[in-house]
């Protein structure tokens, strides 16, 4: 018989891997998060990783990125995959805003960023945030059917903190004034 102890210890050291493409990623604006969750054991880098299929990766309003789940399109996405225990999963849940309808944690599969040939071997199932299905086609053709393949200091010029965007507007309000233009 297993004590409850043991029990609860297994289930909150239950990591999730999470596939990172934008602000999250290291230098970016909101990894000060993630720095905060390796410093309390909650998450671990695992390295530099793109996707398996080709996805769309656009910037939406004040140039916040969003990876779109419309895989074939776009191209390959390069970002940084982590561990992420479910403390920390709830963290990035709140800041991504998936009980608000902004993105959905949804799976992908990544493979190492350095590598070429013999991906088969290396496919890592993982997570990401996607931009919420209610606007992401939407998104896709504002952009013009074009993505990056990597959200870099070049598309950061005019992105806004969240703290800094007018503040009597939702995120969604933000979105929808952004795909109305």
């Amino acid at each position: 018989m297993v004590a409850e102890t043991d029990v609860a210890v297994t289930t909150t050291t239950t990591a999730a891997l999470i596939f990172t493409y934008g602000t999250l990623k290291r230098n970016f604006s909101n990894h000060p998060l993630l720095q905060d969750l390796i410093l309390t054991g909650d998450a671990s880098f695992i390295g530099t990783y793109r996707t398996l299929l080709n996805y769309p990766l656009v910037c939406g309003p004040y140039r916040v990125p969003f990876l779109l789940n419309i895989p074939g399109s776009g191209q390959p996405v390069y970002g940084e995959l982590y561990s992420v225990s479910a403390h920390g999963l709830s963290r990035m849940d709140e800041l991504e805003g998936t009980t608000r309808a902004h993105y959905e944690r949804l799976p992908i599969k990544v493979v190492p960023a350095e590598e070429d040939g013999a991906e088969v071997e290396k496919i890592t199932c993982a997570e990401a945030y996607y931009a919420h299905g209610s606007y992401a086609m939407e998104m896709w053709k504002k952009n013009g059917k074009r993505g990056l393949k990597c959200y870099t200091e070049k598309e950061t010029i005019g992105y806004v903190k969240r703290k800094d965007r007018p503040q009597h507007l939702t995120f969604l309000d933000h979105i929808r004034l952004f795909l109305s233009d």
